[in-house]
């Protein structure tokens, strides 16, 4: 029987594991796109870093990336910034793969 408990506290720590590094490649995601948002609006330095955090701080208001894009596209629609939804949507999904190829690199 013990070896059915470790076998599910494996399981269990292997999933709590999978998840903090899908929280940390999502929330790396989001600061790159603010970074990168935030140079196409004409942010910069600590302008830029302020902005990539209220990027990420954008996705705690629900769940799945909605609550990001509908953020970034209004900042990048206010400053007039020529970048489609299509664009946007693309880069979130290239930014994530970089993102999570930093987390598991550390």
């Amino acid at each position: 029987m013990a070896s059915m408990e470790d076998r599910e506290r494996g399981f269990e720590a292997k999933f709590a594991h999978d998840e903090d590094l899908k929280f940390r490649a999502y929330a790396r995601r989001n600061k790159l796109l603010g970074l990168w948002v935030a140079d196409l609006i004409g942010k910069s330095g600590e302008e830029a870093q302020a902005y990539a955090k209220e990027v990420v701080a954008a996705d705690f208001e629900e769940a799945g990336d909605e609550d990001v894009f509908r953020k970034v596209r209004a900042d990048l629609d206010a400053a007039g910034a020529a970048v489609s939804d299509e664009q946007l949507r693309t880069r979130m999904i290239d930014l994530l793969a970089e993102a999570v190829e930093q987390v598991r690199a550390g």
